[in-house]
This record gives C-alpha cells, sequence and structure tokens, in this order.
C-alpha cells in the first residue's frame, strides 16, 4: 500500500478519532463532575451525609469501572441503538464510550474533591454559604488544577477505548488499523496508526500537564 492510498485513510481514521473523543468526553464530564461531587458530599462527614445513597452510588459506579470496555461495548449495543438509532459508526461510539468513562471520572473527581482544605468549606459555612455555594466557590474552584489532571487522564483513557471500539464497527484508528493493518497484513500501515495514536495521547497530555501548571501558579499567586 503507497502512502497516496493510506494517507486519506490515515487522515479520516484520526478526524473520526477526534470526534468520537471529543463528544463523549464532553458527555463523560457532563456526567462525571456531579455524580463524583454526589459522592463526596453524601459521604459520611459530607456536607449532604446519606450513607444509604452513597452507597448505591458507590456500587454504581464500582460496577462500571469494573467492567471491561469491550464486553460493555457490546453489551450497550439495544442501548446505543436506541439513543441513535444504530450501533455502527463514529457518532454510536460516543455512547459507550461515554458510559464507559463516566464511573472512571467521577471517582477521580471524587478524589480530587476530596483534596481540598475543609477548613475552607467550614469558614464558608459559618457566613452562612449554602451547598450549592461551597460547591460553586470553593471546592470546584480549589479542586481545579486536579480536575484538569482528571480530565486529561480521561481523555487519553478515551483515546484507547476508541481504538477497541473500532473493533466493533466504530470506525476511527482502531477500525483502520484493524480492517487495512491487520486482516489485509499491512504491518506498515498498522505501525503508522500505532504512531498517530502515540502522538494523540502524547499530545493531550503535555496540553493537560501545560495548563494544570498554569493554574497551579496562579493559585499560589492568589494565595
Amino acid at each position: 500500500m503507497t502512502w497516496s492510498q493510506m494517507e486519506p485513510l490515515l487522515t479520516q481514521g484520526t478526524l473520526d478519532t477526534l470526534y468520537m473523543v471529543l463528544w463523549s468526553t464532553v458527555v463523560t464530564v457532563a456526567g462525571g463532575l456531579p455524580l463524583g461531587v454526589l459522592l463526596v458530599l453524601t459521604d459520611k462527614g459530607g456536607l449532604l451525609q446519606n450513607t444509604p445513597l452513597n452507597k448505591v452510588v458507590g456500587v454504581i459506579v464500582n460496577i462500571g469501572r469494573s467492567l471491561p470496555f469491550i464486553i460493555l461495548l457490546i453489551a450497550l449495543i439495544p442501548f446505543t441503538t436506541l439513543v441513535v438509532g444504530t450501533f455502527i459508526g463514529p457518532t454510536a461510539m460516543i455512547v459507550p464510550l461515554a458510559v464507559g468513562a463516566i464511573p472512571f471520572f467521577a471517582r477521580l473527581v471524587e478524589t480530587a474533591i476530596r483534596e481540598v482544605d475543609h477548613g475552607l468549606v467550614e469558614a464558608v459555612q459559618s457566613m452562612g454559604g449554602s451547598v450549592p455555594t461551597i460547591v460553586r466557590k470553593v471546592l470546584l474552584p480549589q479542586a481545579l488544577p486536579s480536575l484538569v489532571a482528571a480530565v486529561t487522564t480521561t481523555v487519553i483513557v478515551l483515546v484507547g477505548y476508541s481504538a477497541m471500539a473500532g473493533a466493533v464497527g466504530g470506525e476511527g484508528l482502531g477500525s483502520k488499523a484493524v480492517t487495512y493493518g491487520f486482516q489485509r497484513f499491512e504491518t506498515q500501515f498498522m505501525l503508522i496508526t500505532v504512531v498517530i495514536l502515540i502522538a494523540l495521547v502524547t499530545i493531550v497530555q503535555l496540553l493537560g500537564d501545560g495548563v494544570v501548571r498554569l493554574l497551579a501558579r496562579r493559585g499560589r499567586a492568589a494565595s
């Protein structure tokens, strides 16, 4: 296979991968952020302590994290079809990608929120701050560098998930690697897809680390 034959396949595969990862990240953050905050608020000693609810949510999150993505991908085919109308293609893959990543991201959010100085929370409480105010004004801003790091880690995980999704009709670089690299024994094509995936992960990590350092410096300057 010549470069002129590989180039459009690799370009389309990269665009499909970026599309899946971008939108599944948006859905993951939208679902995982409040879930992670809820785990902290309802835990023992939390602002909305509710042990039964905390345990139920914790079990659901743990089950979601423990399922291998390829199994989750297949198990969600009926749900994906219900939501999107099909289980094949980049748009359809956003559903299982997000469902698989939300529990993972929720635990990272929980860890980040727990790192916030409880003294700040108590100070806002003493001034009559409500729970929503504490979440918006204290917990999320103070945990922002850790939350950005959590998003970075999640995006990298989603890149890996998207490659696996390609084996089940998800398009993207994973699909191209299987179809043209593995099934047609095009070793060079396979290696190039691997290099592109490594480059994507590296870029995401560098950007995430840069934003985390910037936020950390601003936090130190403000204090």
